[in-house]
């Protein structure tokens, strides 16, 4: 019987909105459209899938966004992007988690401190996890995220 040996690896960035997580990895190498990704939740009402609508991410085109952790680089997009999280958080579809490999973007990360405040709908939000992070981390890897900011991946 032939075993791989699988080993975790650690990493550690900056708790931006805190908390303890454990599920599975919706990784994008490239930047996350947050406005693009969740239009048809926005715009036609739907509530029970998030499917990423945004087709220029080949990574998560189609996939289901709905309770994620989300591993991305950074977020672009509008204004609109944080009001989306907002949004798809009051719909019961978004992210558990974003998980940055560089610094959040300001945009998203209001709309993410917001949801968390005003509606106490946090999504446990973490950057500067570096390009190792991003390197490693692919869809469906396990993740386990601390409130320190520690991130394990496998």
């Amino acid at each position: 019987i032939w075993r791989i040996n699988m080993a975790k690896k650690t990493f550690k960035g900056r708790p931006l909105i805190p908390g303890n997580l454990d599920g599975k990895a919706l990784a994008s190498k490239g930047p996350f459209n947050t406005t693009g990704s969740y239009l048809e939740n926005m715009f036609a009402g739907n509530t029970d899938t998030a499917p990423c609508t945004d087709p220029n991410n080949k990574s998560l085109f189609g996939k289901d966004l709905n309770g994620a952790i989300i591993c991305l680089p950074t977020t672009v997009g509008s204004s609109l992007g944080g009001a989306a999280l907002m949004g798809v958080g009051s719909l019961g579809v978004g992210p558990k988690a974003m998980l940055y490999s560089e610094h959040a973007d300001s945009v998203s990360l209001a709309g993410l401190l917001m949801d968390d405040v005003w509606n106490e709908r946090r999504v446990i939000t973490i950057d500067l996890l570096g390009d190792e992070f991003m390197n490693t981390v692919k869809n469906g890897d396990r993740i386990k995220i601390s409130e320190d900011g520690t991130v394990e991946v496998g």
